[in-house]
């Protein structure tokens, strides 16, 4: 890696998804760009994520857009980075158990198809037609979007890393930032750099990095634990990425078992009841599995908003820039994400 450089264009902190997106972008329009990451490039939450690309976020057309413009993106992937992204089509599907959620969906169906969006109501016959798991009788309707992928998170980050580098960026892993003056002074136990700007990209930690150069951003790390479940008594297939509009359980097909999620135990609940609440979704909403045996997974933190949606800018009064707050679905707007960035600092 060599020595830091003593000044650089742009700083960006944090070598995740996000930002592994903006050091690339920021390269490659030209930008003097130096990435320091505390630990391996994509280390982070990067790493903790259930595989996923999609455009539908229910009740959330904004996110929808910029998930459609990086999806665009994604499909672009090697010509930019020279780095092949395989993409798995699966589909996207949500669970609508009372008639309040079809009402919801219907209300904001317009908003989401104009800005992009695919996604459309379906019959519970047809929800479980797409996933044979589903128990067609706990469903009244589902909403299905066929635009989802899967994809490996962690060759998005080292395409994006590689393209940085061959646009010049230079890029700086077990280097944590131990503080930032208000030159922009960018101070690591590797030695200290100046920066015409900082791009804050830090994940669950951007609060923590905010801080250190006197801005607060409203947003706190949120924990979340991947579970998976015994093989299942028959054979399933791949599965649609599922998720029940009450309760957030997702579910998605792992090689021969099922990869799901639903947060963490709540304040006071025990981990044995909160498996019960998760074992109880499952039997409702996916009768075969019904009593199947859970096992942790991996669990990691994620960077999360007041309202989920993430907050992408420029502190108004000093060149530091930030993109946080993507409360899970950093690699469905990662691309989009890294193109405001570099349309923010070029114009400063």
């Amino acid at each position: 890696m060599g020595a830091l450089p003593a000044r650089a264009e742009a700083v960006v902190i944090g070598g995740g998804v996000i930002g592994t997106s903006a050091a690339h972008h920021l390269a490659e329009a030209g930008v003097d760009t130096v990435l320091l990451e505390r630990g391996t490039l994509g280390g982070g939450a990067s790493a903790h994520t259930a595989g996923m690309v999609r455009t539908y976020f229910p009740g959330d057309p904004r996110t929808g857009r910029m998930a459609v413009r990086s999806l665009t993106a994604y499909h672009d992937f090697a010509r930019h980075t020279a780095a092949p992204l395989a993409l798995k089509r699966l589909g996207f599907m949500v669970l609508f158990t009372d008639e309040r959620q079809i009402a919801e969906f219907e209300a904001g169906h317009q908003a989401q198809r104009a800005a992009g969006v695919q996604v459309d109501l379906i019959s519970a016959r047809e929800a479980a037609g797409l996933n044979p798991l589903v128990g067609e009788r706990a469903v009244l309707a589902a909403a299905w979007s066929p635009e989802a992928y899967h994809v490996d998170g962690l060759d998005i980050v080292r395409g994006y890393a590689a393209g940085a580098r061959n646009h010049g960026a230079r890029l700086f892993t077990h280097t944590p930032v131990t503080g930032i003056d208000d030159d922009n002074t960018v101070h690591t136990p590797r030695g200290s750099i100046r920066a015409d700007s900082v791009v804050c990209t830090a994940g669950p930690w951007s609060g923590e990095v905010a801080s250190m150069a006197s801005v607060d951003l409203p947003m706190t790390p949120r924990a979340i634990e991947m579970l998976f479940t015994d093989v299942p008594p028959s054979p399933h297939g791949e599965l649609p990425m599922t998720m029940h509009a009450g309760s957030g359980l997702r579910i998605r097909s792992w090689k021969d078992r099922i990869l799901l999620a639903m947060g963490v135990p709540q304040a006071g609940e025990s981990r044995e009841a909160w498996l019960g609440r998760i074992g109880g979704h499952l039997g409702a909403l996916f009768p075969a599995l019904d009593g199947i045996g859970l096992h942790r997974a991996w669990s990691g933190d994620f960077d999360a908003s007041p309202n989920n949606t993430a907050f992408i800018g420029e502190h108004p009064t000093r060149r530091f820039l930030y993109a946080a707050g993507f409360s899970g679905a950093g690699l469905c707007q990662a691309p989009a994400a890294g193109e405001k960035l570099r349309d923010l600092l070029i114009a400063k």
